[in-house]
């Protein structure tokens, strides 16, 4: 993950240590107010030959979902197979800061699943919903297959959401193994409701520090976040530890586990390279 605690201009070196490492994902956010999901990701795919660039997430109260669509379509068209997004809640905080902040997070977020995956799936929309409406709007351009779409989700009722509206789930750095398990079985719940089949990608953040301080830097991160309390979250230590921590996630239902380094990490170029070319040849393909 490039975390947007580094300054914007960091992104260009870390994206080409990454597709020369052999990386096969890097990871972006879009908090605010540090840097954007899709100006971020559209330079990272440009600067990358193979790599898979992920935005988890974009907060949908700060987005109508018309211009969420196009952003997502021309990304897909331009830089096929390489692209995933995530929309979600975003920080009530925050979106209260800006005047965004809405009555229902959750229905908010279930017309603007509905409504996404529709438009990129080519079709036209008309809904005259709760947040969301559309008069006959149809993208001009979708992309030649209709994406995935990603959710971001902590609480019971917005995993089940997932489960029922997403193509996928992202869970953050504060969820151990424990909770991937019990997030799987709300998303199955939602899944099973609306008669969802097929793969559903889990995408778990794994807070991850390495080299000299590593534990230390850990621990002052997982206090920052309030996570120091949660039994199995995070992992400090060499490629053999980090590997087995992935694992466990693996075990316990992701797909996908994306390697969070802390705030600090005085190397982000060096983590990359430490993540393609030390954890990713111990961690078993899934298939």
């Amino acid at each position: 993950m490039f975390r947007p605690q580094l300054p914007p201009e960091r992104l260009r070196e870390v994206v080409r240590t990454a597709d020369a490492a052999g990386l096969e994902e890097l990871w972006l956010w879009e908090d605010c107010f540090l840097e954007s999901g899709i100006a971020t990701a559209a330079a990272a795919l440009a600067w990358s030959e193979r790599l898979r660039v992920g935005v988890g997430l974009l907060p949908v109260p700060l987005r109508n979902v018309a211009l969420t669509s196009m952003e997502a379509a021309t990304l897909h068209r331009l830089f096929p197979g390489r692209v995933a997004l995530g929309v979600g809640h975003g920080v009530q905080a925050w979106m209260g800061q800006v005047g965004a902040r809405v009555e229902s997070p959750l229905t908010l977020l279930r017309e603007h699943l509905t409504a996404m995956r529709a438009l990129l799936a080519g079709e036209r929309v008309t809904v005259d919903g709760r947040y969301v409406k559309l008069d006959g709007v149809a993208l001009d351009w979708p992309p030649a297959t209709a994406p995935s779409v990603l959710a971001g989700a902590t609480g019971p009722r917005s995993l089940r959401l997932t489960g029922e509206a997403a193509d996928g789930t992202i869970l953050d750095a504060a969820v151990p193994p424990d909770g991937v398990r019990k997030a799987r079985g709300l998303i199955d719940e939602g899944r099973t409701a609306a008669g969802r089949t097929g793969r559903h990608e889990i995408v778990v953040y794994l807070h991850t520090a390495t080299g000299p301080g590593a534990e230390g830097r850990l621990g002052a991160e997982l206090e920052r976040s309030g996570g120091a309390s949660t039994p199995g979250l995070g992992v400090a230590g060499d490629a053999g530890t980090v590997a087995k921590a992935v694992q466990r996630l693996v075990e316990a239902g992701a797909h996908t586990v994306v390697l969070q380094p802390t705030a600090d990490e005085p190397d982000p170029e060096g983590f990359v390279r430490f993540v393609a070319e030390e954890v990713r040849p111990l961690v078993p393909r899934l298939p």
